[in-house]
């Protein structure tokens, strides 16, 4: 409904505006309400209509529910109608997705091998470690102190 009111609140507000006002000036009541609210519809189509005027010509198809911040975001970025730059919903979640970098470090946690980001053999520290996974210690930490 209207502003999240049911039905029975409405026939609530009705009852009260009858007692209040009486049968006999409800209807002068009624008229005076309603073209209230056809001066201020009025009104805001006015002020639209400087806005675009002043704008210019290149605003001429401008309708001020675009520029509310969540159609905004849905028209220009989640569509990508916009002039070919926009962004597609698609890379927005695969660059937000963390689960290539939760698996790789639960792979590190867990000790199983991963695809090594950095190459394997280092040279001039003196070491003749292999890198190979069976010559690895089992944990990077102390799994007593944890």
């Amino acid at each position: 409904m209207l502003f999240d009111v049911s039905t029975l609140d409405l026939l609530v507000l009705g009852i009260m505006i009858i007692l209040f006002f009486g049968p006999d000036k409800l209807p002068e009541v009624i008229q005076k309400v309603t073209g209230f609210l056809r001066k201020v519809r009025a009104f805001s189509e006015a002020a639209k209509e400087d806005v675009r005027s002043e704008l210019g010509p290149e605003f001429k198809d401008l309708e001020l529910e675009d520029l509310h911040p969540k159609t905004f975001v849905r028209k220009h970025l989640l569509d990508g109608d916009g002039d070919g730059d926009g962004l597609g919903i698609e890379e927005i979640r695969s660059a937000l997705d963390p689960r290539a970098e939760l698996a790789e470090l639960a792979d590190a946690v867990n000790g199983e091998p991963s695809e090594p980001s950095e190459p394997t053999g280092r040279t001039g520290s003196g070491s003749s470690r292999a890198a190979s996974p069976e010559q690895a210690p089992a944990h990077a930490y102390d799994p007593d102190a944890t």
